[in-house]
């Protein structure tokens, strides 16, 4: 008898993004502009709010970039359950527009590559950081897989560890790999703040400048959640030949209600 897939439920459908299909489809229709020419990036960096908050401008790098059938996915472990390096390795994830495969033989290539990351599926159970991605993958290439991957914590020496593992481990695949970090910016505080804040981290990131965004992030308290998501993928995508980022939209959760009091920045970036 066959065996079928392990499948982890979405655990944040209905909340964070819609719970049926055809209300995420509608979504999707409207996050995800007509582009003419789609690149050929190494790694975009995307937000994971709400998607009425958030969705806008995850939708502009996912629009902007052919979405290959292999996707590293790195986000934030807000929940600090399981490792801190945990990686899904089998099965499938389900969406309410259908079910994405772990790509299981990149995931085994990985940790063979890298000792500090731990194969880890209960860790992901209940985080949203890639989960909201997933749908636009789902959409934008029916035939992706995944390598879903959260980071808890970890210094510098760690984060260039699994950066350099991880190109290393596309370099071997010989196919073509889209790198995916996933973070919001600047956490709860005014506009004009988050703003001023925001762009000292988007210009790192803009600049492929892994140390500058952690030095920016620290001296000025900006509350990046994804930041080492955000580092890791700017190590792997340097390795792999990048030489430009781009910044394709910025805005907030303010820009959505209308109370800039207490706002979260969210920024998409491709990476070439």
């Amino acid at each position: 008898m066959e065996r079928q897939p392990m499948i982890r439920p979405p655990a944040v459908a209905g909340q964070f993004y819609p719970g049926t299909a055809k209300q995420v489809n509608a979504d999707l229709d409207r996050m995800l502009p007509h582009v003419n020419r789609q690149r050929d990036a190494l790694a975009v960096v995307v937000p994971h709010a709400g998607w009425m908050y958030s969705g806008t401008t995850a939708g502009t790098a996912f629009a902007a970039v052919r979405v290959p059938d292999h996707v590293i996915m790195i986000g934030p472990n807000h929940h600090g359950l399981g490792s801190p390096y945990a990686v899904a390795d089998t099965g499938a994830w389900r969406t309410p527009i259908g079910d994405v495969p772990i790509c299981e033989p990149l995931v085994k290539t990985l940790l063979g590559n890298c000792t500090l990351l731990t194969a880890d599926r209960p860790a992901h159970a209940v985080e949203h950081s890639l989960e909201v991605q997933v749908p636009f993958l789902l959409r934008r290439n029916p035939k992706v897989r995944i390598v879903p991957i959260l980071i808890g914590r970890a210094g510098r020496k760690e984060l260039r560890a699994i950066g350099a593992a991880i190109a290393r481990t596309v370099q071997e695949t010989g196919k073509r790999v889209l790198l995916l970090a996933s973070s919001d910016m600047n956490h709860y505080e005014d506009q004009e703040t988050s703003h001023r804040k925001d762009k000292l981290a988007l210009d790192a990131v803009v600049s492929l400048d892994e140390e500058t965004l952690l030095r920016q992030v620290a001296a000025h308290e900006i509350s990046m959640c994804g930041v080492l998501p955000t580092y890791i993928v700017l190590v792997a995508a340097k390795a792999l030949g990048a030489k430009r980022a781009e910044l394709l939209d910025y805005r907030t959760s303010g820009d959505v209600s209308g109370d800039y009091s207490a706002v979260v920045g969210y920024g998409a970036v491709v990476i070439e």
